[in-house]
């Protein structure tokens, strides 16, 4: 039987699913192609509204995708958050991968 090839989402969750394998975390339940389907993301999406997109009114969708990369940037390398110390997600991954990187002995 000749089976149609996968879509590119179908790739994406494939992927996902050995990645979080690999490093040992189990995926919550959720409907599929729903963006709401962990507390995580929810939180995320909520914050994401709250923060900026309810705040104010867009003169167009290129405003928009600007005011998201910014965001996004901030999120990531400027913003403290609480549940991981009060410093930005991107220094406390930059910490957690020096932790785990075991030197090379000659």
């Amino acid at each position: 039987m000749l089976q149609r090839p996968l879509e590119p989402g179908q790739y994406l969750s494939i992927r996902y699913g050995q990645r979080l394998a690999e490093v040992g975390v189990t995926a919550s339940v959720g409907s599929v192609a729903d963006s709401y389907d962990n507390a995580m993301a929810e939180a995320l999406n909520g914050t994401f509204k709250a923060e900026l997109i309810e705040r104010r009114s867009w003169p167009n969708p290129a405003a928009v995708q600007r005011a998201v990369l910014q965001w996004v940037g901030w999120y990531n390398h400027d913003r403290l958050h609480s549940a991981i110390g009060h410093v930005p997600p991107a220094e406390y991954e930059a910490m957690h991968y020096r932790s785990t990187i075991t030197p090379k002995t000659a």
